[in-house]
């Protein structure tokens, strides 16, 4: 084992081989000692997703330099590259998958194929999505006194560059890409601090204000014209497991938002739970039990829930 000359005198060569031993042992429990695995890459990801991003919004997204008669050329460019590179990640995903799963890796023509018909059925997908981010910028710029535009929600609201990456990402987990797509949902929540798992249906007209510690779980339901604002968590009551005490994963666990319901700052929402349409939920309540629609529950409310009948204890 060879080290830089400069570092020798740091004594670190034990550590490197100590480091290398347990990377062997970890790969040999997982029955992969001949080849680690190639996962999708992060940083590749998160350059598709910013140049995606930019075929969406080119004039304020983009270098801002592009005549109008170049827009096209802009975003057919930039479409077919970043295209390319997400082909390349889903075939280490479905590659990845096929290792977990201890089936046969499909052949590299095979693989192409079925990765090529999945980014085609994404960028299907685009228009849509764009449609959508032009009804939750409209909703922020509503909902926020202190928007002065739309072209400033878009560049500067991390509710907004959340909702970018989720919508982008829920399509390829439709797309039976869920590594990815969780991996395009950290990205959004290690810039933003905005938790939103690929997997929850959110309506149009969405936004999040401020958001920092917003935590959005898997099979959570929102519906239009929904408010969220900062430190809300739309998460799970419980973890059922099996008889071996494993966790049970992809059941419905998370609430039911429905449409026009504003959740205000440190409101924690549980379980499979629905918020009836048109409710608020204040500052900091904690609820585990459905709402009427029109309800508006404060956190004093929600404190006597807790005690009638021993309920909560």
């Amino acid at each position: 084992m060879m080290l830089p000359s400069h570092l020798t005198h740091l004594n670190i060569a034990p550590v490197v081989a100590e480091l290398r031993g347990l990377r062997l042992s970890s790969l040999a429990q997982r029955q992969r000692l001949d080849r680690p695995p190639r996962l999708p890459s992060r940083a590749v990801l998160a350059d598709i997703i910013e140049g995606l991003a930019t075929v969406l919004y080119p004039n304020r997204l983009g270098s801002g330099e592009q005549t109008d008669e170049g827009i096209d050329y802009y975003v057919g460019h930039t479409l077919d590259a970043k295209l390319r590179l997400l082909m390349g990640q889903i075939q280490r995903e479905r590659r990845y998958s096929a290792e977990q799963a201890g089936t046969l890796d499909p052949d590299h023509d095979t693989l192409r194929e079925q990765s090529m018909n999945l980014v085609q059925s994404f960028v299907k997908t685009l228009p849509k999505v764009r449609a959508l981010l032009d009804t939750d910028l409209q909703a922020a710029y509503e909902g926020d006194p202190a928007a002065r535009s739309i072209d400033e929600v878009l560049v500067c609201y991390p509710g907004i560059a959340a909702i970018i990456n989720h919508r982008l990402a829920h399509e390829l987990y439709a797309l039976g890409l869920p590594l990815i797509a969780r991996m395009i949902a950290e990205i959004a929540h290690s810039v933003t601090g905005i938790d939103i798992h690929p997997g929850a249906q959110i309506g149009p007209s969405f936004f999040i204000d401020h958001g920092t510690g917003v935590v959005i779980g898997e099979t959570t339901v929102i519906g239009e014209r929904v408010r969220l604002y900062q430190a809300v968590t739309l998460g799970a009551k419980r973890f059922p497991t099996d008889e071996s005490g494993m966790l049970l994963k992809g059941h419905a666990r998370h609430p039911i938002v429905e449409d026009d319901v504003v959740v205000y700052a440190g409101a924690t929402v549980l379980g499979r739970i629905t918020i009836g349409r048109g409710s608020t939920i204040g500052g900091n309540v904690w609820l585990t039990r459905s709402v009427p629609p029109g309800s508006n529950i404060t956190q004093a409310q929600a404190r006597q829930e807790l005690f009638i009948h021993g309920a909560g204890i």
